[in-house]
């Protein structure tokens, strides 16, 4: 590997570590919303496929870096995944300590990341003599996982129940492409159809506000005042072991080796589950708090990249809710990557292993600095002058072309009820893990039936 070729990748991962930083602070910045369109359009526009790892690998630590400071200094998730430590941030808040909840949660990022990475390369190591197996049931394992990850939600049983007509939507929708000839019988429209449920929420609200009715029953808060308390500064470069005392240490690198060996289960239901279980006995409120953020960050950095990088390496199908979700354009990304020719058969072990480590240590180097140094006066900037809606109607944008580059002006309006559905199943409680695994499973499930 040349000297070029690694300064390419080190300006990709940069690249990716810069922009994410910023997107990860924006509150409401879905994981998959954001980082899956950009990937595409990566893939898409022909760069290199290590330079494309490198940068979701940087883009991966960076968001998971910088989207709990919302939570930490206004109580306000930066993505999904961030969600859950909300409670535990209000309470140091609540205590004056926001500074000390931005701190704990990103050095349990770092912790989760330097953990994550050599064992996720180990583990899909150790995978790779079942990759042949696990490809020839893939279509059976999809939809096992979706009814598994159905059952694990809070409203299970509509989740399961939701999984046969979502794939028959999905389905009727290409045989319908086909029988009118907008694309060849030997094309499966996908991407878009992933994208339409990736941002369906955020379809279905769009519809929604176009009801006078609804409209005039939203709240109108007028200017949304929050208060942030001045963080103490941190000198020279922050020192995560020393941020975390010995215990929330521990506790935060045996979350991320849960992490990492559950990559294929939802990464939102394992860090509310564990960040429960490591702080459930500690009384005093400000130390669970503080046991429960880490631990809970470190799990989620170590999720995302486990599931990212051990179907990646090992088999080279999406079996994770990550690699289904933010991570797919690494997998399937037609005309340039197909399950037959992706990242997997393209880049040897080595290509992996340089990747992931330029891309997360220039990740943690950047990010996790600017994190704990400016994390108050970023999130103020971001807050004040980058409207989330507008980000919002970035990837709208970008979804809306898409779906015409894969199918015509029709597809515009299957992504759009795509995007309802999905955006329906979503606030019901069906995840995207779920439906994602639906779409995938949708062609193998349809013919079963028929």
């Amino acid at each position: 590997m040349d000297i070029v070729l690694i300064g390419q990748m080190a300006a990709a991962a940069m690249f990716g570590a810069a922009l994410y930083t910023i997107i990860g602070i924006a509150p409401g910045t879905d994981e998959t919303a954001v980082l899956a369109p950009v990937t595409l359009v990566l893939v898409i526009s022909g760069l290199e496929p290590i330079l494309v790892l490198t940068f979701f690998i940087a883009a991966i630590v960076a968001k998971k870096l910088t989207d709990s400071i919302p939570v930490a200094v206004a109580g306000i998730p930066g993505g999904v995944m961030s969600a859950p430590m909300v409670e535990h941030a209000m309470i140091l808040k609540k205590y004056g300590k926001p500074d000390v909840s931005i701190r704990k949660m990103a050095s349990g990022s770092v912790i989760g990341t330097i953990i994550s990475v050599p064992l996720s390369l180990l583990l899909a190591t150790a995978l790779v003599p079942l990759a042949d197996v696990i490809e020839q049931y893939s279509s059976q394992i999809f939809f096992l996982g979706a009814i598994f990850l159905a059952l694990m939600t809070k409203n299970r049983w509509f989740a399961v129940l939701s999984i046969v007509p979502f794939a028959f939507i999905i389905q009727g929708l290409r045989n319908l492409y086909w029988e009118l000839d907008i694309v060849p019988e030997d094309t499966t429209v996908f991407t878009s159809f992933f994208l339409g449920i990736t941002i369906g929420p955020v379809i279905l609200k769009l519809f929604e506000l176009l009801n006078g009715s609804i409209r005039k029953s939203l709240p109108r808060y007028g200017t949304k005042t929050i208060e942030m308390r001045r963080t103490k500064a941190e000198k020279g470069f922050p020192n995560p072991f020393k941020i975390l005392d010995k215990h929330e240490t521990i506790s935060s690198a045996i979350s991320s080796v849960f992490g990492v060996l559950t990559f294929f289960m939802s990464p939102v239901g394992m860090t509310i589950f564990l960040g429960e279980m490591v702080a459930s006995r500690i009384k005093d409120p400000v130390k669970r708090a503080a046991r429960a953020i880490s631990s809970m960050d470190g799990l989620t950095n170590a999720a995302y990249l486990s599931g990212t990088l051990v179907p990646l390496i090992a088999i080279g199908y999406p079996l994770s809710p990550t690699a289904l979700g933010p991570g797919h354009a690494l997998f399937n990304a037609p005309p340039v990557y197909t399950y037959e020719h992706n990242l997997h058969h393209i880049l040897s072990m080595n290509d992996f292993v340089v990747a992931t480590v330029i891309g997360s240590v220039i990740a943690i180097g950047l990010t996790f600095f600017i994190t704990i140094k400016y994390a108050q006066q970023i999130c103020a900037f971001v807050f004040k002058y980058i409207p989330h809606e507008a980000m919002l109607g970035l990837f709208f944008g970008l979804v809306m072309m898409l779906a015409y580059m894969d199918a015509g002006a029709l597809n515009i309006a299957g992504v759009l009820l795509i995007g309802l559905v999905a955006g329906f199943l979503h606030r019901k409680g069906v995840n995207y893990g779920v439906q994602f695994m639906t779409l995938y499973a949708a062609p193998w499930l349809v013919g079963l039936i028929f």
